[in-house]
Formats: structure tokens, sequence, C-alpha cells
């Protein structure tokens, strides 16, 4: 199915996940239908919320196609960075569905516990719950093998959810079975679970889909790949004050500082960095921009006055470090202009940060006058 799907979609993302989404629209739709005739006919208000459930799996399910077309529309300029985040809201869209559901789920479970009735076995109710469960495992399989493929948080989601559901799924089937053999009526109950269940789902797809537009970290890998390609070319010395953006999926932007030595020809290091710039353009489909910082490597004061500087910032928190440090002598003092990371998880602030570290600059240069502009992590990963 994964491979069909990619064939008819070629290398058109969204296509792809439009026509995913549209097949897990019409089973979704199917099995609403057939739990809901059953739960109906037997008076089980457990399968009724499963059924419920289909319901706004089918809803997600459109919600998450017309994502991908709206998220597929080129950029234009009221919108230059593209379209991409209209996965993300449609993502959100689907949340708030899912815990309406949930929520009204409760409500009728609630109402059913205070007033029970009977609820009627057949083999009709066990091979439509059984069947379910089949088909919901093979949605979660397909989804998650193209959601791999195209690198789809949106469908991983769904494939969470599919595999999800069969446990629900079960958990009523197994009420059914116990309720028929002991009669011990167990429907309502887990009505409820699957309720509770589905309203704290979407609580968590709410948590997931809000982070992405609130601007969350960039992922770990993402970060460690930019850097190391960075530092792989000849002349790089370092780099720092790298910021990770994204507009969407395949739609995400970085910048950097490289410090390269001051000592070569500038040419020669604005082409360095026009072809690191050009090759994650290709290669990664990352559009990245560098800024070039010069430093002085042939001084060996100058070397040695930023190794100690950055053992001292180290001395306050490990995962500190500092940048394009500048000796500025003058008649009657020194400047000595600095860049300082500070961690995310330092237990200093910034500015109490910057007064340790400018007191221990100034003990150990007391013809200095430290310039100090402290840089905030922006990925949320050690430097």
């Amino acid at each position: 199915m994964v491979e069909w799907i990619i064939n008819r979609a070629g290398n058109d993302r969204a296509r792809a996940g439009a026509l995913v989404g549209v097949v897990c629209i019409a089973l979704n739709v199917a099995l609403c239908i057939a739990k809901a005739l059953v739960g109906v006919m037997s008076g089980s208000v457990s399968i009724v919320a499963d059924a419920f459930n289909n319901l706004s799996d089918a809803s997600s399910n459109i919600v998450s196609v017309l994502g991908f077309k709206l998220a597929s529309k080129p950029a234009d300029p009221e919108h230059p960075y593209g379209h991409g985040r209209f996965e993300y809201l449609s993502g959100l869209v689907v949340a708030v569905l899912v815990l309406m559901i949930g929520v009204e789920l409760i409500k009728s479970s609630i109402g059913k516990i205070m007033h029970p009735g009977a609820v009627e076995f057949s083999i009709q109710l066990v091979a439509v719950l059984a069947v379910s469960m089949l088909v919901k495992s093979w949605m979660a399989h397909v989804n998650r093998e193209l959601g791999e493929r195209i690198e789809s948080e949106t469908l991983l989601a769904t494939a969470q959810d599919s595999k999800n559901d069969v446990i629900a799924t079960g958990a009523v089937l197994a009420c059914a079975i116990v309720a028929h053999l002991s009669c011990v009526n167990l429907d309502a109950w887990a009505g409820l679970a699957v309720g509770l269940y589905i309203g704290w789902s979407g609580i968590e797809l709410v948590r997931d889909t809000v982070n992405p537009l609130l601007g969350q970290a960039p992922d770990p890998a993402l970060v460690s790949r930019i850097r190391s390609k960075i530092m792989a070319y000849p002349g790089v010395l370092g780099t720092h004050d790298l910021m990770v953006h994204d507009y969407g999926p395949g739609r995400q932007f970085a910048s950097a500082h490289v410090e390269m030595a001051a000592e070569t020809d500038p040419m020669e290091s604005h082409d360095t960095l026009d072809n690191i710039e050009q090759a994650f353009k290709e290669e990664d489909g990352l559009i990245v921009t560098l800024h070039y910082d010069p430093i002085v490597t042939d001084d060996p004061c100058v070397t040695d006055m930023r190794n100690k500087i950055d053992a001292m910032a180290k001395s306050i928190d490990p995962h500190a470090s500092i940048h394009d440090l500048r000796w500025v002598p003058g008649p009657t003092h020194a400047n000595v202009i600095f860049d300082c990371f500070h961690p995310a998880e330092c237990e200093l602030s910034s500015a109490e940060f910057r007064k340790r570290l400018n007191e221990l600059v100034v003990g150990e240069y007391p013809e200095a006058i430290p310039k100090i502009t402290m840089d905030e992590d922006y990925v949320s990963t050690e430097q």
C-alpha cells in the first residue's frame, strides 16, 4: 500500500499525505457505521463510544488532508516563507475535535452508569470489533511507514492514534465478553474509560501541535548535523549562535556564526561560507545563512587570553563558552570585547552570569574593561 501511494504521488509529499488520508477516511467512516449499528442494536454505550471515536478519527483525517493541501501552496508576497504551518494548524483543529468528543462521551457514559441498561451479546458484536482491531492495526502500519518515508509528524501521530484505538477497542470487546460470561455489566464503565482515553489523547495532541506554532526547540539530531557539516569544511575554527526557524515541514531556515582565521584572505573565507550554504540547500533542502567571524590566530597573547577567559566561563557553568574575543588596548586601559554563551539550564540569570564573569576577568586582567555580550540558547542543546 505504501509503495502504491509513493508511486502515485511521485515526489509530491502533500499528495502522498492526502492519498493515505482519503483511504483512512473511508475506512473510519465504514467502521463508525458498523459499530454504531451494532452498538444501538445491542444497547452498548461503550461500542457507540468507540463508533464516535472512529468518527473523530475520520474528521481528523479530513482536516489532515486539508492541511496537506493548504500547506503545499507556494509562497506568495504575503507569506514569503510558504504556507507549511497549515499542517500544524490542521493538527490543532484535529486535537480540539478529539477533545470535544471525549468530553461528550464521558458525559453520556456517566449517565449510563447512573441509569444502567441491559447489553445484548451477539456474534455480530464480536465480529465488528475484531475486524475493527485488524483494520486499525493495518492503518497504524501504513501511516507509520509512510510517515517515516516522507518525514511527516502528522502521519506518525495518526499511526500512534490508530495503535491506541486497537487497545481501546480490545478493551470494549473484553468487557462485552466478560458481561456475557459472568453477567457483570462493565459496559458503561468501559465507555467512560474510552471517553477519558479520547479526552486525554486530545489534550496531548493539543500540546504536540501547539509546540511548533510557539517555536519549540529544533530536533537535537538536526542541530548536531548542521554543526558537524559546518565544522567539516577546511578553515572553519568554530561555529556558534545557531538558530533554526520552522515554517512547516520541509520549510526550515537556519543561521549561524562561523569562526575563521582573520589572517586568511577574506575572499577565500567568503567563498568557503558560500560553498557551505549551497551544500545545505542542495543536499538537505535547508536555507542557511552564515555570518563570518574573523579570529586572530597568530597572536599568542590573544590566544592565551581567549583560552583563559573561556575556562573562567566554564568554571561558572561547564556548558558555557566564549567567542568573538577582541583585545583593544588604549593609553590608560584596554577593552576586552567578547560574546558569552549562556546555557539554558544555568541556575544563574544572564545578568548574574555576566557580573560573575566580569569579576573573574578583571581579577586576571586589572587593566581590562570587559565588554560582554550574553548569547542565549535557541536550540536547547549543549554547545
